[in-house]
């Protein structure tokens, strides 16, 4: 029985902890999707938390600060979308100066707004909304559905972006950007109008993605809070194929890692500490190994687009 009980915990934990993953990686997706190559998740995450958290603690409630994480997600999404659609930028520079420009405002907003304290301030953590009928199955209902509606989002998210992928007209539109703008121009396609809004709403995604970790995990927001899960989200899209249904599976084992070098951590397994942090780490460089054999990724990703030239930048 006990036994039992260490399993339906270990699971409970994982599926609480792809969310950010999911969300993040789904983001990154979404935007490759169309060519698009983000690499600021880290930064997005880590500057949506903190406005995230700020706004939760200083209005008084949880859906402020989900509202102001996805804003600022949203802005930096567009800010990325402007530099490489509309000025044709490079979009790996771009991507890497917009993070530390979000990492960098992320702590001085916080320390601006609540200065330096001996005990940090806190936010109500996100509750449990149990399903009716299905949390009352044996074992599957505590797993899978006695959980925050984070972990039901990431879930119907990932359902939703592949239906919108793979069985309607847009999504047939949104993949040939990706693949070959000048064909999906020629056709009528908006290639700039796809560009921009699936960039924005994947840096909604990632702002939900990093709001999530105060909001679920610590009540409260710390420098350290995104940890590396926004890079590797980035090898989750990879690992996942940039496919919305293998990245929510791959998700499950990004998640296991991390929460057996958590568990391990409390429960004094005799390894050391900093082995254990890196265990993500290198069960990540492990997996993407044959991950990059078989993922075939968008042809158009990370170039620019010249209308005018009708020619690949």
């Amino acid at each position: 029985m006990d036994a039992q009980l260490q399993v339906i915990t270990f699971l409970r934990l994982v599926m609480i902890t792809l969310v950010p993953y999911v969300l993040a990686a789904q983001g990154t997706m979404l935007g490759g999707r169309t060519g698009v190559f983000s690499v600021a998740q880290e930064g997005i995450m880590l500057v949506a938390a903190s406005v995230g958290f700020l706004a939760a603690y200083y209005l008084g409630g949880l859906l402020y600060g989900v509202l102001a994480a996805m804003l600022v997600g949203g802005i930096v999404g567009l800010l990325l979308a402007y530099f490489t659609t509309t000025l044709k930028m490079d979009q790996f520079v771009i991507g890497l100066a917009l993070f530390f420009a979000t990492a960098g405002f992320s702590s001085l907003a916080y320390k601006v707004a609540i200065g330096v304290t001996l005990i940090p301030p806190l936010i109500p953590t996100l509750p449990d909304v149990p399903l009716p009928v299905l949390s009352q199955l044996p074992l599957v209902g505590d797993i899978f559905f006695r959980h925050n509606v984070f972990v039901y989002l990431a879930i119907v998210l990932s359902l939703v972006l592949y239906v919108l992928l793979y069985r309607t007209g847009i999504g047939l539109e949104l993949r040939a950007v990706g693949e070959s703008p000048l064909a999906a121009d020629s056709l009528g396609v908006n290639v700039t109008l796809m560009r921009y809004v699936t960039t924005v709403v994947g840096g909604m995604l990632m702002g939900l993605a990093g709001v999530y970790l105060p909001m679920a995990y610590t009540g409260t927001f710390t420098e350290d809070i995104v940890r590396g899960r926004g890079w590797l989200s980035i090898a989750l899209t990879f690992f996942g194929g940039w496919n919305p249904h293998f990245i929510l599976l791959g998700a499950f084992f990004f998640a296991g890692v991390e929460v057996l070098a958590f568990r391990a951590q409390v429960t004094n397994v005799g390894i050391p500490y900093q082995f254990l942090l890196m265990l993500p780490y290198l069960a990540t460089i492990l997996v993407m190994i044959p991950g990059f054999r078989w993922a075939r990724v968008p042809a158009f990703l990370g170039r620019n687009y010249d209308r005018e030239k009708r020619a690949q930048v």
